[in-house]
């Protein structure tokens, strides 16, 4: 998963000519479209805290163009155009300043923001002579200079005095921010979580979409339905699946209903794009999503005797770290023993990989393996009915266990059958069926199966 906070892009592509206009499209260096954007637009001989004022400006302007995806998000294939009447003025080719390239070199890594927003400012700005506008005045800022006011004094004088700078951001090419896959009900991830977050915000401008109770990166019924209707009011097939089209329209309307495109944004918080789930998992964690890890890259190691066999503890300790590294070299990852967002996507559709390529018949007589979907309220078809048969199985023995009925549907008394088994295992009890659950499951209903009855915690993962 991209980062949901903003870095410094190494490249940015500039379309030479109106949004809708056929012309080309070159990729350059971050760095030098902000030293060929400041030389086209302002002045080497203006007071240097005036071209730093202007060049915070225009590197903030783009910054807000990338981050927002505000043409990617509309289908097209570059991050800003060189046409003034939308953008910044860019002349392919040209030559730069000496001394606008020495301040570029040095404030590159900064932008603008305001208030407590996490998001590069939108610091519209016109040159204040033939063209005027609500922010920034390009020649407006050269008086301002002579005066002896510093550039973020400047910068605050025309976008108010919450407005600061953020220097030293990390450099790092920001991938498209849409998974790559369609998230759809059963789906558990940040991204999830941050579609929820979002249609919550837009729910306000458009109330017809109903409210997703818990935002917690579990794509259930309810987001489901707020994904249904969000589509319908926009024209989009009513299906409830978050393909490519959908996420980015998504996008497209909540950075519209925050203004993030805007001199008066809303602004960008922390709380807007807060992560359910470690971004990274590493040598001495403990939790769940470490237990989730082992269980893919034990099964994987069954397959692959390049990855070393490890047990499932919950515990990232050097076993896992030797695992996720031979993983890494023989998938032509950096092999640095740290699953972040790269390593975690091909381990689990590795995974995927190996349960759909397996002939049915080659499960027999032993427990199913996690089909490689989390079940959720919600879903439906036979990996719940096995489910469903498991839990009666398992109701057989534990009263604590309300049998749901065989249906292949999971409603609401499949969620309590499950959170009652996790209780009574010692898995957090969310009602969400993932690897673990679904193993410690199979092999108690295994076990009950062949007459072999267990007390209550006996089949936990854990041990």
């Amino acid at each position: 998963m991209p980062s949901v906070t903003p870095t410094i892009p190494t490249t940015i592509t500039v379309h030479l000519g109106a949004p809708g206009q056929p012309a080309q499209n070159v990729t350059v260096p971050f760095t030098d479209y902000v030293k060929n954007v400041a030389s086209s637009e302002i002045y080497p001989t203006w007071p240097e805290n005036a071209i730093r004022a202007n060049m915070y400006a225009q590197i903030s302007f783009a910054l807000n163009r990338i981050f927002t995806e505000y043409y990617r998000s509309r289908g097209y294939d570059f991050d800003i155009t060189n046409s003034t009447a939308y953008d910044q003025y860019f002349v392919n080719g040209r030559t730069v300043f000496d001394n606008i390239s020495r301040i570029a070199d040095d404030i590159f890594d900064s932008y603008v923001v305001k208030g407590d927003g996490i998001e590069p400012y939108f610091t519209q700005y016109c040159n204040g002579t033939t063209v005027t506008c609500d922010g920034l005045s390009q020649w407006g800022t050269v008086p301002l200079a002579e005066d002896g006011y510093l550039p973020y004094q400047i910068l605050q004088y025309y976008y108010g005095d919450d407005v600061s700078i953020r220097q030293n951001v990390p450099i790092d090419d920001r991938p498209p921010s849409y998974p790559g896959i369609p998230l759809r009900l059963g789906s558990v991830s940040n991204d999830v979580k941050n579609l929820q977050l979002r249609l919550n915000r837009i729910s306000r401008n458009y109330p017809a979409i109903p409210k997703i109770y818990p935002t917690d990166g579990v794509f259930a019924v309810e987001t489901e339905d707020a994904v249904k209707e969000f589509q319908r009011i926009f024209n989009l097939t009513p299906d409830g699946i978050v393909g490519r089209s959908t996420w980015y329209a998504v996008l497209r309307i909540f950075n519209a209903v925050k203004r993030l495109n805007e001199l008066n944004s809303e602004g960008l918080r922390y709380s807007d794009l807060s992560s359910a789930f470690a971004e990274v998992l590493q040598e001495g964690d403990r939790s769940l999503a470490v237990q989730t890890l082992q269980y893919l890259l034990a099964y994987i190691a069954v397959f692959d005797n390049t990855v070393p066999p490890i047990p499932v503890t919950g515990y990232f300790g050097p076993q896992t770290r030797d695992a996720v590294l031979a993983f890494q070299s023989s998938r032509g990852l950096t092999a640095d023993g740290i699953v972040g967002a790269l390593t975690w996507d091909a381990i689990y559709d590795t995974y995927r990989g190996i349960i759909l390529s397996q002939p049915e018949q080659s499960f027999a007589n032993t427990p199913s393996p996690f089909p490689g979907n989390f079940l959720v309220r919600g879903s439906s078809g036979e990996d719940v009915r096995i489910l469903q048969e498991n839990l009666t199985t398992a109701a057989s023995v534990w009263p604590e266990i309300t049998a749901p009925s065989v249906t292949g549907y999971f409603g609401q008394a499949t969620e309590a059958a499950v959170r009652a088994f996790q209780q009574l295992e010692g898995i957090e009890p969310n009602g969400i069926v993932g690897p673990i659950t679904w193993t410690a499951l199979s092999l108690a209903a295994a076990d009950i199966a062949d007459g072999n009855l267990r007390i209550a915690g006996q089949f936990s993962p854990n041990t």
